[in-house]
């Protein structure tokens, strides 16, 4: 992986993740070079990197309203989306108790419409209802030669992602482009649904499936007979135990394995393995909903596939980094092994030699996510 950070795994992660999510080498660069020291410094610093990120952030919005107001519509648009991308990169360092942090992600969230607005029109904002809520979600419809209604993924986030980094991947758009519509949505426990309606993550994640289907239901341009679901990092827990639930499902992907994350979390009180944010277990309290570390831990022991994968009767696909220095390799073999009900089950490993080794392969992002395309791709053609 490129570590732009050498001392800071969590940091140089997240510049790779910019980088292969359309962020411009030169305006991530400008926005890191001032805060090498504060990098040193670990959680300490992360807001040092905000205040860099937002300072290059609100350069390049600025430049879209000037290209806006001068009638530059493309220009405007890709770069309200480059600031939307630095703004969420930054924005998931921050502590939960920060009181910049929810503003900040506002303003991401302002400059993605805008990006929608002015160079994506097939892409929109939806709600989804679930149990007297929302879930806030992204819909970027795909447009069929035949125009017949589009097989849909559903696509779920992980601990700490949101759907504006599933949308600045550019795996949605990849979809697109082979007719397959996407549903990017916040579940409970990340982005919207955590910061502005305070909807906790929890062990039953077919809830919200059946959420989203039940919404996709509602729609005409959806191929009902054709409809899988995505999650990675987390999501590589949530969407496996979704799918065995949630017989409407036609595929999962674990975007990265999470077979057993309760294990996974005792393993990093005891310091193994690296740490997705700053913050960690402030974090992992604000998503789940609990008050100190030791109920927590206690109540993650449920939080794993064991005795749920054997119930997947659909095809599933395993991505996974050889070198994934958060979830261990070992998970995603467990969850393969484990799934032998599932008429078509693939684990596919990345090295070192071909990248996208790291977690859910953010230091290669486009290799990992083509071969997850190309496998769904496949996978409904056969549902035909």
């Amino acid at each position: 992986m490129f570590e732009y950070f050498p001392t800071n795994y969590i940091w140089s992660l997240g510049v790779a993740a910019t980088l292969n999510s359309g962020g411009a080498i030169d305006e991530v660069d400008r926005a890191c070079r001032p805060i090498r020291e504060a990098a040193e410094r670990g959680d300490a610093g992360t807001r040092d990197l905000m205040l860099a990120w937002k300072r290059v952030a609100d350069q390049v919005a600025e430049q879209a309203r000037e290209a806006e107001e001068a009638g530059h519509a493309r220009t405007a648009g890709q770069k309200y989306f480059r600031s939307a991308a630095y703004v969420c990169q930054a924005e998931r360092m921050l502590s939960s108790k920060d009181p910049e942090r929810i503003p900040f992600y506002q303003e991401g969230l302002d400059a993605m419409q805008k990006s929608f607005d002015l160079v994506d029109p097939a892409t929109t904002r939806v709600a989804i209802p679930f149990e007297g809520s929302e879930l806030p979600a992204y819909f970027l419809k795909a447009t069929r030669a035949d125009g017949s209604p589009a097989p849909t993924m559903i696509m779920w986030n992980g601990l700490d992602s949101t759907k504006e980094h599933m949308y600045t991947s550019g795996w949605p758009q990849e979809l697109a482009q082979r007719g397959i519509s996407t549903l990017m949505v916040d579940c409970p426990g990340s982005g919207e649904a955590l910061r502005f309606l305070d909807l906790k993550s929890r062990v039953e994640t077919e809830d919200w499936a059946k959420a989203c289907v039940d919404y996709l239901e509602t729609r005409d341009d959806v191929d009902l007979r054709r409809v899988g679901l995505v999650g990675w990092s987390l999501g590589g827990y949530y969407a496996p135990r979704a799918a065995a639930f949630e017989k409407r499902l036609a595929l999962v992907v674990a975007w990265g394995a999470n077979h057993n994350w309760g294990e996974v979390q005792k393993r990093r009180l005891e310091r193994e393995g690296e740490n997705p944010v700053p913050h960690y277990w402030e974090h992992v309290l604000w998503v789940w909903g609990y008050d100190d570390v030791e109920t927590f831990i206690k109540a993650a022991e449920d939080v794993h596939l064991n005795g749920v994968v054997e119930q997947i009767t659909v095809p599933f696909l395993i991505t996974h980094g050889e070198n994934d220095r958060q979830i261990p390799v070992g998970y995603a073999h467990q969850s393969y092994d484990q799934a032998v009900n599932s008429p078509h089950r693939t684990l596919r490993v990345f090295t070192p030699d071909e990248g996208a080794t790291e977690h859910v392969g953010l230091d290669h992002l486009p290799h990992v996510g083509a071969y997850t395309a190309d496998w769904i791709e496949d996978r409904f053609a056969e549902l035909t």
